[in-house]
């Protein structure tokens, strides 16, 4: 059985933040979560966390930290780049004992599969918002690497994240995390939840990674042909992809979408439909 103790044992966090002057840094993207019902609320909306390792990215003071060991997940690693929080979580590392692991670095920088080593493993975390869609587009490459990722981002993201076809959101981030990722948003977190408060909304949201992509295509191929679509969203796909091919009428022909969409239009499965024929050319 992992080692448990009471979180309640513990200082009140803004005493924490006080003792060891954790101001948060604009420059790091920090925004501190101190509400501890949120904190709660998005460590139960990671599931059933019994035997898995879950994998926290900017946890700061250690907030969300504190309801993720209260939970019943057999470890809990963190990742922190700015060294003025490691005092703060080496306090909770002493409470909770080797259920904690606290690794200094740069999450853009890290191997995820080196400190997982093949165990199941969830990512739960509090993004810094200057390094959230950077950070998820690294996940992305290798999906599988966690079963879900429940992840809190500015709002304005989380609507591109879960965007449907013929919305205004709906765009290059909306079919690359749907491709490979089942996504829903979970709940909305008010600014003045956070400490200090940052100028918009946040939302949770959580990403499944699917068994196989949604359909077959090639990343990078389907990286390209979004890229050149939502480039110019506004003209007819016939237009928007001349930046792809000198004929983009037979391109879309072969891929069985009319030349007047317009990249909003199109599904994921349509645009990888559009990438294959275009890998084939």
């Amino acid at each position: 059985m992992p080692e448990t103790s009471t979180p309640a044992a513990l200082p009140p966090l803004r005493e924490v933040i006080a003792r060891h002057g954790l101001n948060a840094k604009r420059q790091l993207g920090q925004n501190f979560l101190l509400d501890l019902n949120l904190t709660g609320r998005i460590a139960r909306a990671a599931g059933e966390l019994k035997g898995m390792v879950v994998l926290e990215i900017g946890p700061g003071p250690g907030g969300l930290t504190r309801a993720l060991l209260a939970s019943e997940a057999e470890r809990v690693i963190v990742v922190e780049r700015d060294p003025r929080c490691l005092p703060a979580l080496a306090e909770l590392a002493g409470h909770y004992g080797s259920r904690l692991q606290v690794i200094e670095a740069d999450a853009l920088e890290i191997d995820e599969a080196d400190i997982l080593h093949g165990r199941p493993a969830r990512l739960v975390a509090n993004l810094p918002y200057n390094i959230a869609t950077p950070l998820l587009l690294k996940w992305l490459a290798r999906p599988t690497l966690f079963s879900s990722y429940t992840l809190m981002f500015q709002r304005e993201v989380a609507d591109r994240l879960t965007a449907e076809p013929r919305t205004k959101a709906y765009g290059r981030l909306s079919v690359a995390v749907q491709w490979r990722c089942q996504v829903r948003r979970l709940f909305d977190v008010p600014a003045q939840a956070f400490t200090p408060p940052p100028k918009v909304t946040s939302s949770v949201v959580q990403l499944v990674p699917r068994p196989e992509p949604l359909a077959d295509a090639d990343p990078a191929v389907l990286e390209r042909v979004t890229a050149a679509a939502f480039g110019q969203r506004r003209k007819m796909l016939r237009a928007a992809l001349r930046t792809l091919t000198p004929d983009p009428e037979t391109l879309l022909g072969r891929a069985g979408i009319e030349p007047t969409a317009r990249a909003e239009e199109l599904s994921v499965v349509e645009f990888c439909a559009l990438a294959r024929a275009y890998a084939s050319t």
